[in-house]
């Protein structure tokens, strides 16, 4: 049997993980069942470990699949379930991946110190041509790009971020090492199609859809100490949001 034909236009990873969807929904593979070893696995379908991590990874991020470290992967669905962000809370990227079972990776694409648009200056109350600390980042869950973010602070906030690690959660940081405290954070969302660069860094054709969300969040002085604008793969993510009671009004 051809799992991965060389010829297909089809990335490799993909043809493996619409192979794995099949066997499972099948029920060749059973929930709760483990799948064979990343090594066997690379074999059958005549592929690199990277590869085949890349597969495991899509499947992963759709919720079909989870893997226990050390122990192996498991089948966790038959229904692809997308990754939920919610908005009743400032949460870490991080954290909401690990609550399902999911690895989280960043990437580290650029940082510096630039001179900020129009739009960010006024939203981190800083006079126009202020400079501010830049950072673009990947996000991405088993090996699977799912965000593209970048994340403006004001400088004099945030000394010596840059020589930092910035490959986890920025919010821990800003915590942790700058004793900020994160109370709120008001947040635009609409649905984009993304660029030529941004789709190639989530690993997507340009014009694919995708979330896009502009953030603002302040302390507890009620300072705006980031502005962060994200791009969510709009085939892996939902944004959930509760909502209070209804009153009627008089």
């Amino acid at each position: 049997m051809i799992i991965v034909d060389p010829k297909n236009p089809i990335p490799k990873y993909l043809q493996i993980s619409a192979w794995l969807k099949e066997t499972i929904q099948l029920g060749r593979y059973k929930i709760g069942e483990k799948l064979p070893s990343e090594i066997e696995l690379s074999r059958m379908c005549r592929v690199n470990r990277n590869t085949l991590r890349q597969a495991i990874g899509e499947l992963t991020a759709e919720g079909l699949l989870q893997k226990v470290k050390g122990v192996g992967t498991f089948v966790a669905s038959t229904e692809a379930l997308p990754v939920r962000h919610k908005l009743n809370r400032i949460s870490s990227f991080r954290r909401e991946l690990q609550q399902s079972g999911v690895r989280e990776k960043t990437r580290l694409l650029e940082k510096g110190l630039e001179t900020p648009s129009e739009t960010v200056a006024k939203n981190l109350a800083l006079d126009p041509g202020t400079p501010v600390l830049a950072i673009r980042r990947v996000r991405s869950g088993d090996d699977l790009p799912l965000i593209y973010e970048e994340t403006y602070l004001p400088a004099d906030l945030f000394g010596g971020i840059l020589e930092m690690d910035l490959t986890g959660s920025m919010y821990d940081i800003f915590t942790r090492e700058f004793g900020v405290v994160l109370e709120r954070s008001e947040q635009t969302i609409r649905a984009v199609n993304l660029s030529k660069k941004i789709a190639s860094h989530l690993g997507l054709k340009p014009n694919s859809a995708a979330l896009y969300s502009e953030s603002v969040t302040y302390n507890d002085r009620n300072m705006p100490v980031e502005v962060l604008y994200s791009y969510f793969r709009g085939d892996k993510y939902v944004f959930e949001v509760e909502l209070g009671q209804y009153h009627l009004t008089p």
